[in-house]
């Protein structure tokens, strides 16, 4: 209907522009001929023919760096109808069945108890592949783009507390995708294999006391002595850290500049000289957390991930997966609290009326249903970008400055609409205002993710 056209041409914004108009004006005269509805014909009219599935509008080349230049693609990203295919809605189930089956009975008694089987658990998520999703087939993973670790990460959000998938997250993206891009054969089969399989537990160790989102102050030191790495130092806040069998370490290992100078190593957990104390916190509470300490632990120079003193550069990489895993992971948890809330509020009466018919309430509900919905577009933005190899350090930071604001901003305004029942430990909603209150920190803390982004727009003050 529409003919020849040279909007394929990526320059053209005015043909762009016209075709879209063309687009509306025609829409009606479709309607007419078809029985198409107008959401399945619209998917129709604007169906990628890129093998990204995108339909790109323009592109800005911005200035970066003197002497080099970054392409920005401003080009319509994909939403959850062209990102998801069949493929990824089958392994969503699979993770479903697990959650509804083997977590979600048990989540009240796991956080009374202060810990969960995560053997026993992990075990079941290795046999169904959601442990090694995006990881290479020849070390048994699905060898799949990461779109599909977000479709897993959406639907760990079902799970009812935040420590289950946080502890996952660790061991999926935070502490092992370093090791499979850069490691040695030899070391990927004897810890990243273990790992996918769900038979070893993984951790990272990044954190200090006295050096958290400043990653370049850690102090832990990794010595040559002859093909040994002797490790004196200590980690702090590690996810797993109880009962991990390894960690992935980030140590200083050279005498350099403070970005030259660290490498990522694999340290085993029973090695001698290395002591586990658990730590208690506000929430998250079956997930194990300890600080860890390190003296005189031998590890040969051969569990180095790929170069040392490239570790710092690694665990940049690490650290945008982490943050788009948990901006991904939250956004079906944070739905379902405003869904509750509403249901609450709905049945709840005051003066005789229900809490929700308050303007107050039900506009508050709506404004925090659309910053949702505004998480999930920049999410989906960020990994439709990072599945076509561009670095997505900008969105990232976005994604993760936006969930951790948001997740405090959703269970604060829904927990004081439950009113006394939202300060007990017997609704969902108290255990998620303490469990989601670690996001703004962990992970890189919000004001960390506003330097990245500033340094991005190049309004960051420089430092003489």
């Amino acid at each position: 209907m529409f003919g020849a056209c040279c909007c394929r041409s990526e320059s053209n914004l005015v043909c762009n522009s016209l075709c879209c108009v063309l687009v509306v004006v025609n829409i009606s005269v479709q309607l007419r001929m078809t029985s198409v509805t107008p959401l399945r014909l619209v998917s129709r009219l604007f169906k990628p023919v890129s093998p990204v599935r995108t339909i790109t509008l323009a592109y800005v080349t911005k200035q970066c760096d003197k002497g080099s230049t970054e392409t920005y693609n401003s080009s319509y990203e994909p939403d959850i109808g062209n990102l998801y295919t069949e493929e990824h809605l089958s392994l969503r189930k699979t993770v479903r069945k697990i959650i509804d089956k083997d977590i979600n009975p048990h989540v009240d008694e796991w956080e009374a108890a202060g810990e969960f089987p995560i053997r026993e658990l992990f075990k079941k998520l290795g046999n169904a592949g959601i442990l090694g999703v995006n990881m290479p087939q020849e070390f048994g993973g699905l060898g799949l783009d990461w779109s599909y670790s977000l479709a897993v990460a959406e639907e760990l959000g079902y799970i009812n507390c935040g420590s289950i998938p946080m502890a996952i997250g660790v061991q999926t993206e935070m502490s092992t995708q370093a090791l499979a891009k850069f490691g040695s054969d030899e070391l990927r089969k004897q810890f990243l294999a273990p790992a996918v399989a769900g038979d070893m537990i993984a951790s990272i160790g990044v954190s200090e006391l006295s050096a958290g989102s400043d990653v370049a102050a850690i102090k832990t030191q990794a010595v040559r002595k002859g093909d040994d790495y002797v490790i004196n130092g200590s980690k702090m806040w590690i996810t797993n850290g109880l009962k991990a069998d390894w960690m992935c370490m980030l140590a200083n290992t050279g005498s350099g500049p403070v970005h030259k100078n660290k490498s990522l190593i694999i340290v085993p957990l029973n090695t001698k000289g290395i002591e586990r104390v658990k730590i208690d916190k506000l929430g998250m509470d079956c997930s194990d957390t300890a600080q860890i300490f390190f003296e005189d632990v031998r590890v040969p120079i051969s569990y180095c991930i790929g170069e040392e003193n490239h570790g710092f550069l690694y665990q940049m990489q690490q650290f945008q997966l982490e943050r788009l895993f948990a901006s991904g992971s939250l956004i079906i948890g944070l739905e379902t609290i405003i869904k509750e809330t509403a249901e609450y509020c709905s049945q709840r009466k005051a003066f005789g009326y229900p809490l929700i018919n308050n303007q107050i309430i039900h506009y508050t509900l709506a404004e925090l249903q659309t910053e949702v919905e505004a998480l999930r577009a920049l999410t989906y933005r960020a990994v439709a970008r990072y599945i076509r190899g561009e670095d997505v350090t900008y969105l990232a930071s976005m994604c993760k400055l936006k969930v951790g604001r948001l997740a405090r901003q959703v269970t604060d305004s829904c927990l004081q609409y439950w009113g006394g029942m939202g300060y007990t430990k017997e609704v969902k909603v108290s255990r998620m205002y303490r469990d989601f209150r670690l996001v703004s920190i962990g992970g890189g803390a919000d004001e960390v993710m506003l330097g990245i982004i500033c340094k991005y727009m190049e309004t960051l003050p420089t430092v003489k």
